[in-house]
């Protein structure tokens, strides 16, 4: 099966449309010009029947006068060839004619039509051919009285056999030659006309078809798409519209591909990051056990059991830093479904305090909850909020210093409660915290692995309650604010 373009098919309809309306205005004009000259001969002719009537005696009494109808009959056609004279009777029967043998195929003649001619209607009107068995002309016709008493008509057909004959000889050749001409004329019209018309009508598809082609987001530095021209008020072209959907089409394509390029070199920092922070411990816990192994014959008893607290200790690490990636990976892949409830904040703060109090003891720091009167309950995931805190508070005891202080504080607002968990510790380089909720800090920085890996949970767990944490400016350490819908208040982030 052949396939076209575009192009190739409008051009084919567009002939094929010039082709249909050329045939029907030829159609229409042949007919029109046709039946132009059948009124023409018949308004000529007004008369002719009734002055044949006058002209003799066709009929008497006894009926038609044979001898002097073929005389005078033949007589009208051979001065006039393209009528034809006949004498009806009044049924419509057919008298008398000078008609070659075996050219007349009717007997009688519809009289219906010259009933129609004789009380003037529109013209042109049509009647029978007695030389034809379907064929039906212009005519003329008079009643025929004798004695006062009508006995018949007079009956004339206007354009004769020998004339048709002959204007259809005459006629082949000029309908080759208008044919032929029209033809050439029609064709050379209709290919300027349509050159002219596709190259103006497909002058925007075959921009938008450049402009789809250059689209391309696997290059390696993709352009920026242009945004999209805005429509203008009650704008219908298709086109128009096409090329617009497609502006905001591709830039929407385009942002997405630079967030999802942004995302994957996120993703590599992560995994390099990853992979530096387990390496540590790993590595440290190998070196323990192997030592273990090779020289437990010779170590203490003490310092077998130090051998093995730290490896312990390094274990415990690798366990945190593969549940953080869990809960991560989790949370990035849409594997945790919120479940909304109505719950107390000061409550939970309570007892995350209680569940890091002896790690904060350990390292003499101080908890303190700043809670006013009156902090209404909040509406959220009470376990995913409860691992928010928890990351938070955990990442400051292990940066605060020791002797240090981490302050939480609610603070009622319009339709929500705000959160704010503040230390004493060294703070957060500014170069780091553009990417601070996005990719975790290296091993080595002042922010060691999990507290990169929650921070990145915290930031994921209160997106999905449409919800922002941010960092702020503080005269000490760093400050951590983020806020919750109040119980039946609006969702708007913040």
């Amino acid at each position: 099966m052949i396939r076209l373009t575009l192009s190739q098919r409008l051009t084919v309809v567009f002939f094929g449309l010039l082709l249909v309306c050329c045939v029907a205005l030829a159609w229409i004009q042949m007919r029109s010009t046709r039946m132009h000259e059948l009124e023409t001969v018949q308004r000529l002719s007004q008369g002719l029947a009734e002055h044949i009537a006058r002209s003799g005696e066709l009929m008497d009494t006894r009926g038609m006068r044979d001898g002097e109808v073929r005389a005078l009959f033949g007589k009208l056609m051979a001065v006039n060839p393209s009528v034809e004279v006949y004498l009806l009777d009044d049924q419509g029967r057919i008298l008398g004619h000078d008609a070659p043998n075996g050219h007349l195929k009717r007997d009688h003649v519809d009289l219906a039509p010259v009933q129609a001619l004789l009380r003037g209607e529109p013209l042109p009107i049509l009647g029978d051919d007695p030389r034809s068995t379907t064929a039906r002309k212009v005519f003329n016709a008079a009643p025929l009285w004798v004695q006062g008493r009508q006995t018949g008509y007079i009956y004339v057909v206007l354009l004769g056999e020998q004339r048709e004959a002959l204007a259809a000889n005459i006629a082949a050749n000029a309908s080759l030659r208008t044919a032929l001409w029209s033809l050439v004329i029609v064709t050379v019209i209709g290919v300027l006309a349509g050159a002219i018309a596709f190259r103006w009508v497909t002058h925007p598809l075959r921009r938008l078809t450049r402009r789809i082609q250059s689209f391309d987001v696997d290059a390696d530095n993709p352009p920026l798409p242009m945004p999209p021209t805005p429509l203008r008020p009650g704008e219908r072209d298709e086109l128009t519209i096409l090329q617009h959907s497609f502006g905001q089409m591709a830039q929407r394509i385009g942002d997405q591909w630079q967030q999802l390029r942004q995302q994957d070199l996120q993703r590599r920092e992560l995994v390099a990051n990853i992979s530096h922070d387990l390496r540590t411990p790993l590595s440290s816990l190998h070196g323990y056990l192997e030592t273990l192994s090779l020289k437990d014959a010779s170590l203490s008893a003490d310092e077998r059991q130090r051998y093995l607290s730290i490896a312990l200790s390094q274990s415990r690490k690798v366990g945190q830093l593969a549940q953080a990636l869990f809960e991560l990976a989790r949370l990035e892949h849409g594997g945790v479904v919120l479940e909304l409830q109505a719950f107390s904040l000061p409550d939970l703060v309570q007892d995350v305090f209680q569940k890091l109090e002896l790690s904060a003891q350990a390292r003499q720091q101080t908890l303190t909850a700043n809670i006013p009167p009156g902090v209404p309950a909040v509406e959220a995931d009470l376990g995913l909020i409860e691992r928010v805190l928890t990351n938070l508070l955990d990442n400051a005891i292990r940066h605060t210093p020791e002797g240090g202080h981490i302050t939480v504080t609610l603070r009622a607002a319009a339709d929500e409660v705000q959160v704010s968990v503040l230390d004493s510790g060294p703070g957060i380089a500014p170069e780091r915290r553009a990417n601070l909720f996005i990719t975790p800090p290296a091993l080595g920085s002042q922010r060691t692995d999990s507290g990169g890996l929650g921070l990145l949970i915290v930031h994921r767990i209160l997106q999905l309650h449409h919800r922002q944490i941010h960092l702020l400016d503080s005269r000490e350490g760093a400050l951590f604010v983020f806020s919750l819908a109040a119980a039946g208040g609006r969702h708007s982030g913040t």
